[in-house]
């Protein structure tokens, strides 16, 4: 083996199995990120999303639906080329000791992408239940509307789409194929975001009251309950990681 093979696998051996900084970190920037738009919403939900026609609606609303929809096709353009870009060609000479670091890596994609969902799926869209029953709604791209739809449930299509791509391109257990389970929990509450255009046009069609428990909000719960199928992709993690510690430790 020449210096340089010999030098690349003892920094490979080297690398922690699980990178806590990056998990912290992760978290840290969706944490602060919505922190900063749940105060971006108080400030100005109230005195300048109440009313569409206003100057001040287009001003601080619409321009900021604008501005995260184009951040969000370049960001997951960007993100997405890039793992594809990167993805390894070779991942059947990799060694245990690599394959489980990246495992660990995954799952670090994996609490991104239950994070993202929370945001998301539970913490703004019960928030939206609640400003609908409050204010009565004049447009379709409400403050809560632009936050949740436009904004949030993108980001977690973007996270838990990263997080796929990640385990396709990298991770002998998903390299053939396409797992049933991991289809299930992205492309579940994917879903979710086209169906927000069957549940706008029903409001405004049927003029309905903003009711969780009414039939046009079923898809909602449907496509939500999907992210469950995260425990068939932790079942696979599972099974997978504790034969690379079997081999680890021989």
């Amino acid at each position: 083996m020449s210096a340089t093979a010999e030098n690349l696998k003892v920094t490979t051996n080297e690398l922690p199995l699980l990178s806590s900084r990056n998990l912290v970190l992760g978290s840290l920037v969706y944490l602060v990120f919505y922190a900063w738009v749940r105060w971006y919403e108080g400030i100005y939900g109230w005195s300048a999303g109440l009313d569409s026609f206003a100057p001040e609606f287009e001003t601080y609303w619409m321009n900021f639906l604008y501005i995260e929809m184009i951040l969000e096709v370049v960001i997951a353009s960007t993100l997405w080329g890039y793992i594809w870009k990167t993805r390894d060609r070779k991942l059947a000479s990799i060694s245990a000791r690599e394959e489980l670091r990246r495992h660990f890596t995954h799952w670090t994609w994996l609490v991104m992408y239950g994070w993202a969902i929370y945001f998301g799926a539970s913490y703004f869209t019960e928030q939206d239940g609640t400003w609908h029953q409050t204010i009565v709604r004049d447009t379709d791209f409400t403050p809560s509307h632009i936050i949740e739809f436009y904004l949030s449930y993108p980001i977690y299509i973007i996270t838990g789409g990263a997080a796929f791509l990640y385990a396709k391109t990298r991770l002998p257990a998903y390299s053939n194929g396409n797992s049933l389970q991991y289809l299930v929990a992205v492309v579940g509450p994917f879903m979710i975001l086209p169906n927000v255009g069957l549940n706008e046009w029903g409001h405004t069609f049927w003029f309905m009251e903003e009711l969780f428990v009414a039939p046009l909000h079923y898809g909602f719960v449907f496509f939500g309950w999907a992210a469950l199928g995260v425990l068939g992709v932790v079942n696979i993690e599972v099974k997978a990681i504790g034969k690379l510690l079997k081999k680890d430790l021989a």
